[in-house]
């Protein structure tokens, strides 16, 4: 399946069905009168988050959606069927934007079930009965139900993950990935093997987190330079960052700084989200270059790195329980946060 996190699609609400014109003609009434029921409701447009999905493949096949329309009023005061809600379901994850310059966002789906009405159909128009008064006994206005809402709209797929791998091309992400989850994503010894966002479930010690894996950034990504920082949305909502820095290459500290730069360049939080630094390739060194690395990384970061040879398995173990105690420490900050939030109830 083809990975695809964008995608334009036009959206449009069910128009109301029109009221009718009725009037009740039985043997041996007289005064039978109007009965133009009213018209039904259009169907609304919902956005569900649901579970098993993980890109938008689909929208670039379709990217048209109609609610159906309220059918219309009949006599015998019969109010017309409401039509049914188009329901789109998209991963969980998906931000739905406005077509506009600033892409407002106008729904972000983060819960699997979660449902939001996007645009609600028109009301079904009124039957002449409705307009039945005592000066007016045989009404024949009615009126033809409200149109739909339409609008064009952009989905955007950002990757719910609780660690998320960040680094220059051939840093070694995807060994890491492969290493420590089934993920499966492609490894070659040359630039940008990866080329879309992989996901992996690690688990370690009887704790399980998922892991993102993004395409490499190189210096000026935040100006489109390489790839670019589009991936970057897609750890956004990470609780940690794993910065894998390659221990072998000429000037880890530089590739070290090219990488902090761009997050900082990006924004959204990404520069101050807790971050772990990991020197891939270690295997690769002699004790006296990686301990000399490892000084110089520290006192860059002015925190401690972890050297580790991802298809050797040599020193993930400590990584691993330092990432799980991170995550322990990040998920307690929220529950404490969202408990400051929480209004007071004597309940």
């Amino acid at each position: 399946m083809h990975f695809l996190d964008q995608a334009k699609i036009f959206v449009r609400s069910g128009a109301g069905g029109p009221g009718a014109v009725s009037f009740r003609r039985e043997k041996f009434i007289e005064f039978g009168g109007p009965d133009g029921g009213n018209g039904g409701k259009g169907g609304d447009v919902v956005f569900e988050a649901v579970p098993g999905l993980n890109t938008l493949i689909d929208f670039r096949y379709t990217q048209h959606f109609r609610a159906p329309r309220g059918k219309g009023g009949a006599g015998s005061n019969r109010t017309g069927a409401g039509g049914d809600d188009l329901v789109i379901k998209v991963p969980v994850g998906t931000q739905v934007l406005a077509d506009d310059e600033e892409r407002t966002l106008l729904v972000d789906l983060t819960r699997e079930g979660q449902r939001v009405v996007l645009l609600k159909g028109g009301l079904g128009g009124r039957g002449n009965a409705s307009y039945k008064t005592s000066t007016n006994r045989a009404p024949r206005q009615h009126q033809p139900g409200e149109d739909g809402e339409e609008l064009w709209v952009w989905l955007r797929l950002k990757l719910l993950a609780d660690v998320g791998l960040v680094g220059l091309p051939n840093a070694g992400k995807s060994t890491f990935l492969n290493s420590v989850s089934n993920a499966g994503a492609k490894v070659g010894d040359y630039p940008f093997t990866t080329l879309r966002p992989q996901l992996g479930v690690v688990r370690h010690k009887g704790r399980e987190f998922v892991l993102a894996d993004i395409p490499g950034l190189i210096e000026g990504a935040a100006e489109g330079a390489g790839i670019g920082d589009r991936f970057l949305g897609h750890v956004e909502r990470t609780r940690v960052l794993l910065h894998l820095v390659d221990g072998s290459g000429d000037d880890p500290v530089d590739a070290y700084r090219v990488v902090r730069d761009e997050l900082e360049a990006y924004g959204a939080g990404l520069e101050d989200k807790t971050e772990l630094l990991a020197i891939t390739k270690a295997d690769m060194l002699d004790a006296k270059r990686l301990a000399k690395v490892t000084k110089a990384l520290e006192g860059a970061s002015g925190a401690r790195t972890f050297p580790v040879s991802a298809p050797l398995d040599d020193g993930m173990e400590p990584l691993l329980d330092a990432i799980i105690a991170r995550l322990g420490s990040e998920l307690a900050a929220e529950r404490d946060e969202s408990e400051a939030e929480r209004p007071w109830t004597p309940l």
